[in-house]
C-alpha cells in the first residue's frame, strides 16, 4: 500500500514557476514508477509526465516539454514536478500516481493516487 500526498499548488501569473511535491508513504517507493496527471474542469484526466523507479527514464506530454521537469528523491520518498513558464492552459488539479514496473502515459495503469493539488495560472 502506498499513500500519496501532493503539495505546492497555488495561484500564479503566466510566466511564473511552481514546484509540486508528492510525498509517498511506505518502504517500497523506490520500486514504483511515478506519474503526474492533471484534470481541468469538465475535462478528462490527462497525462503530464512520468519517471521510472530509478529516475533513469522520463517522459512528457508534448505541451509541457521544455517547461516542466519531473524528478524524484528516493531517499525522501518524494517525486517533484518543476513547472516553469506557466500558461493559463496549465490550470488544473494536478495528481501524482504510482505504478509498479515501467512508466506509462495511461492513467488506467496507475494503482495509487494522491488527492490532488490545484494549480491556477492567471493571464
Amino acid at each position: 500500500q502506498v499513500q500519496l500526498v501532493e503539495s505546492g499548488g497555488g495561484l500564479v501569473q503566466a510566466g511564473d514557476s511552481l514546484r509540486l511535491s508528492c510525498a509517498a508513504s511506505g518502504r517500497t517507493f523506490s520500486t514504483y514508477a511515478m506519474g503526474w496527471f492533471r484534470q481541468a474542469p469538465g475535462l478528462e484526466r490527462d497525462f503530464v509526465a512520468a519517471i521510472s523507479s530509478s529516475a533513469r527514464f522520463t517522459v512528457y506530454t508534448d505541451s509541457v516539454k521544455g517547461r516542466f521537469t519531473i524528478s524524484r528523491d528516493n531517499a525522501k520518498n518524494t517525486v517533484y514536478l518543476q513547472m516553469n513558464s506557466l500558461k493559463p492552459e496549465d490550470t488544473a488539479v494536478y495528481y501524482c500516481a504510482a505504478k509498479s514496473s515501467v512508466t506509462s502515459r495511461r492513467s488506467q495503469e496507475y494503482t495509487y493516487w494522491g488527492q490532488g493539488t490545484q494549480v491556477t495560472v492567471s493571464s
